[in-house]
């Protein structure tokens, strides 16, 4: 599945349909004019966000990502 707009494009991986085992996860690829920013992966029990050239995630808990958000917005 790929959701795009003018300047951005999203790439979304399903490998599994229900998220309740460990280890299964949705992966994200995020791209901005073509270019791959990173890739985001959703699973049970975290989010977590890998830039491009970095070879590990930065992982949040659900609780954690939340309160960014909150924050955030």
């Amino acid at each position: 599945m790929s959701v795009s707009n003018k300047r951005h494009t999203v790439k979304a991986f399903l490998q599994v349909v229900e998220l309740s085992k460990a280890g299964t996860a949705i992966t994200f690829e995020v791209f901005c004019d073509g270019l791959k920013l990173g890739t985001i992966e959703v699973g049970q029990g975290s989010f977590g966000w890998k830039p491009v050239g970095k070879q590990r995630f930065k992982r949040r808990s659900w609780t954690e990502f939340e309160a960014f958000m909150r924050n955030y917005w």
